[in-house]
């Protein structure tokens, strides 16, 4: 018998002589990644019943406090009623037949904290306000035109406006119900287009109309961020802003909040700070962030340096950053001083830290603010605050990263949408009225019955199907990401108006 650790000789050519050693280690490579794969389905099992539960959890809530608002005829007393916010209304249909919400109605008055409905802490979502961060500001830019989620997504109509899991909210309502207990309506900032305005209004009536920020044009996320801290530096030279996507999905709501509070904490010491989101597989579609040395503030026990920021890998590249456990998910959320981030972009990026404090300088005046922004806004660079600011930043150590683990989408596509979705076994995913899709020997994949005609499918497997009034859309889930080309080819063919 072999001592233990040594491999046994064999004659040449003999049958039963083991496999070769990399043919060994193919076998181990191709065991783990089966693991990783199970374990990914286990992971989305679980967040689909995080999602059941928080919806029922919030039922119960809701039930209770209104029982208590009966048994005292007054009310509650946790929260100072707010003016009512909009409800949507229940539809039998999916609600994206027109590319509009359905129709907002006013319910009863609330209080104005509603825990997300996207969270699993419906019951422990501190309804009490005590999450409250004085001089803490929340900007929400809302931008883009979600092309990847075309045609469900449209360039009036973008994905944030949109109820994408049918439990009654938008993203951007989800948003701001979420981020609100840490600030205020009075400190919460939307950075949006002059096509969105309108809607955006509607559906977050308790936004003061001061603090939604219109910019004339596109200019990607550094020139919205950069305008909102502009903005607040000028009003509060103190202010501490966070800034957080309109159209982003996020289950765990205590720990989000939590890992934002130990982020401001850090943005108070002079850095930019990101939230690195634990990653739950090798994703080909997130760009990522290489954890550096613990910073070792009390306050922030979490806290690090960012080592770099990595773009969008490869398949090979995403999985050998997850093997080593020094990678977190780069979701885009920045806190920091709004002094400090006008700092760096003044030097990195000086013509656009200059034309945005000009603006900022006369923004509150509306007459020379149009004057100002006609004059300017056309000429500033258009670049991330990734490549603008962060990823210079980082190179000298003013960067740091609190590792979160909440649940988090950027709900790029419409695969990741059919994660978020229930279903049967081997049964797609419906976004809409499940009674105009009938399938036979269909597994996996998402239909959208948009159109109120009835869809069929006969033994197709992860088909992505989007039947819209004046739009079909047939692909695989696999190639999902690559939607956004079709876009592009359909706007070259001449069906801009459908876009």
């Amino acid at each position: 018998m072999s001592s233990p650790g040594i491999l046994p000789q064999y004659p040449a050519g003999q049958a039963n002589a083991p496999v070769g050693v990399e043919r060994m280690f193919q076998q181990i490579l191709q065991a783990v990644q089966k693991s990783h794969v199970e374990i990914a389905d286990l992971r989305q099992e679980c967040a689909e019943l995080r999602l059941a539960n928080a919806s029922l959890e919030r039922q119960i809530r809701e039930g209770l406090q209104h029982n208590l608002h009966l048994s005292r005829n007054a009310s509650s007393g946790f929260a100072t009623p707010a003016p009512p916010s909009p409800q949507l209304r229940a539809a039998k249909l999916s609600p994206f037949l027109s590319h509009n919400m359905p129709l907002l109605s006013a319910g009863p008055t609330e209080p104005s904290f509603r825990p997300s409905p996207l969270g699993d802490n419906a019951l422990t979502a501190f309804p009490f306000g005590s999450r409250d961060i004085p001089g803490f500001y929340v900007v929400i830019p809302a931008g883009g035109a979600g092309t990847r989620l075309w045609p469900l997504s449209r360039e009036g109509h973008p994905k944030f406006l949109l109820d994408l899991t049918l439990k009654g909210r938008s993203l951007i309502q989800a948003t701001w119900d979420r981020l609100l207990p840490l600030s205020s309506a009075a400190r919460t900032t939307v950075v949006a287009g002059p096509g969105h305005v309108r809607a955006i209004h509607e559906q977050l009536p308790d936004l003061l109309v001061h603090n939604l920020l219109c910019e004339p044009g596109p200019k990607d996320s550094m020139a919205a961020i950069g305008l909102a801290a502009a903005v607040l530096a000028k009003r509060d030279p103190d202010a501490v802003i966070g800034s957080f996507a309109a159209d982003h999905m996020i289950s765990g709501d205590d720990a989000f909040l939590s890992a934002v509070a130990e982020a401001v904490e850090v943005a108070k010491k002079d850095y930019l700070v990101t939230i690195g989101i634990a990653p739950s597989h090798p994703s080909t579609g997130f760009g990522y962030i290489r954890l550096g040395e613990k910073l070792g503030f009390k306050d922030a026990p979490n806290a690090r340096l960012v080592s770099s920021f990595k773009e969008k890998p490869d398949a090979r590249t995403a999985a050998s950053y997850i093997a080593t456990g020094k990678y977190r998910w780069n979701a885009g959320m920045f806190v920091t001083k709004a002094t400090f981030l006008l700092d760096l972009m003044k030097e990195y990026k000086p013509d656009l830290h200059d034309g945005l404090v000009k603006i900022a300088a006369v923004w509150d005046d509306e007459a020379a603010r149009q004057a100002v922004l006609n004059e300017i806004w056309d000429s500033l660079e258009k670049i991330p605050i990734d490549n603008a600011v962060a990823e210079p930043a980082a190179a000298q150590g003013r960067v740091a990263v609190v590792p979160a683990t909440f649940g988090w989408d950027d709900v790029g596509d419409f695969s990741s949408l059919a994660d978020l979705l229930p279903a049967e076994a081997n049964q797609p995913r419906i976004l809409g009225d499940s009674n105009l899709v009938v399938t036979e020997q269909v597994a996996g994949g998402i239909v959208v019955p948009g159109s109120g005609r009835l869809i069929t499918c006969l033994g197709v497997d992860d088909l992505v199907i989007v039947d819209m009034p004046d739009t079909l859309l047939v692909t695989t889930r696999a190639r999902s990401q690559e939607v956004k080309r079709l876009v592009k080819k359909t706007r070259e063919s001449g069906w801009k108006q459908l876009l």
